[in-house]
């Protein structure tokens, strides 16, 4: 019998500690569609808003499609840990979720960027933003009832970007 060798994540933890900007992409198991009901959303939002907290981010960007997550987050410090905290957010969304009687799992791992200086960090959060006018979800992304910022305001994250 062989045994069966799990992929390890293809950046090393470190890269997620510290004052770094990540964009992550996390999918759901199989394709589920259940982000965006609206008890579902209610406590992913509350999840992810606590492991930011928790592990010391500074200021993000979230869009919940049907079947998966982006988020655009920087840390704050030295002790910030982007990658502990997308794997708390999943853990307390599961736990959560399945308490509450409906279903979600999450594929194992996630995508991820790490944000370099010098990448144009305005373009990545308007293409997340957008990501749900693009599939046909609504007409604008301001109607978008499953997005939010973390650590900011809408119009602070606006004076560092144009979404329009």
């Amino acid at each position: 019998m062989q045994r069966v060798r799990e992929k390890r994540h293809r950046l090393p933890l470190d890269a997620y500690k510290g004052k770094v900007i990540a964009a992550f992409t996390i999918n759901t198991s199989k394709g589920m569609q259940v982000l965006t009901h609206a008890s579902v959303f209610e406590v992913a939002e509350g999840a992810l808003l606590e492991a930011f907290q928790q592990f010391m981010g500074h200021c993000g960007v979230y869009v919940f499609m049907p079947d998966h997550l982006h988020l655009i987050v920087s840390g704050s410090g030295s002790d910030s840990d982007l990658h502990a905290m997308v794997k708390m957010f999943k853990q307390k969304t599961t736990y959560r979720v399945r308490e509450g009687g409906r279903d979600l799992q999450w594929q194992k791992d996630f995508y991820d960027h790490i944000i370099r200086e010098g990448e144009d960090y305005g373009a990545q959060v308007r293409y997340m933003l957008r990501n749900p006018v693009r599939r046909g979800l609504c007409e604008r992304w301001e109607d978008w009832n499953f997005r939010g910022v973390l650590g900011q305001t809408w119009e602070e994250l606006e004076a560092v970007i144009i979404t329009r």
